[in-house]
């Protein structure tokens, strides 16, 4: 077991990063960023789930897998994360490089049907690389819609972003900003922002 989690981290190399170019070359607004997320960015928005909660982990914006990584080094268990890419060539890199995890193919939009009927009861993380400010407004409304209804009272969103001014949290209404941390290791630097669901 040891080993096929190792496998699972190792960086996903040239493959992943040309996948990634031909991602935003085609749709440069819904990915947001230039770049995949850097291993310091990644670590950071991953240390900041708490590991005690009971309820699954929802990973939003998937990508290449950066941020998957580091929850499951970050000590995630395989079972308790559910990855959500919108594009069906990232979703397909996803499966083949986590094969044991459940990811799906879907916009955050609709997050709640996405999960299913069967989708859990409690949801205690949400981990966010959306670029939610450079989405339309009404989509990032219904993501934050989304957010909201799936995440009980007291549970935390974590999500980058590029704007260093940290005035995400007029996206999120519902929400109290924990922390913010700007990461100046990445390209570009991005701050990471810990929001707690209000009741």
């Amino acid at each position: 077991m040891k080993h096929f989690v190792k496998d699972l981290l190792q960086a996903p190399g040239a493959a992943s990063l040309a996948l990634f170019a031909r991602e935003i070359l085609a749709n440069p607004r819904a990915m947001g960023a230039a770049c995949p997320s850097a291993p310091l960015l990644a670590a950071c928005m991953a240390s900041r789930v708490p590991m005690n909660r009971d309820g699954l982990v929802i990973e939003v914006g998937g990508g290449t897998g950066a941020v998957t990584a580091a929850l499951l080094k970050h000590g995630l268990p395989l079972w308790k994360l559910v990855v959500v890419e919108r594009s069906p060539h990232l979703t397909h890199h996803l499966r083949q490089r986590f094969p044991q995890l459940r990811v799906i193919q879907g916009d955050a939009a609709q997050l709640g049907q996405l999960l299913g009927q069967d989708r859990p009861k409690k949801i205690s993380s949400i981990v966010s690389s959306l670029p939610l400010r450079s989405l339309h407004p009404a989509t990032t409304r219904a993501i934050s819609d989304q957010f909201e209804t799936l995440l009980e009272t007291g549970g935390l969103l974590i999500q980058y972003t590029y704007d260093l001014r940290g005035t995400g949290a007029r996206l999120l209404p519902r929400f109290r900003r924990l922390s913010s941390k700007i990461i100046w290791g990445n390209l570009p630097p991005a701050r990471v922002e810990v929001f707690e669901r209000q009741g």
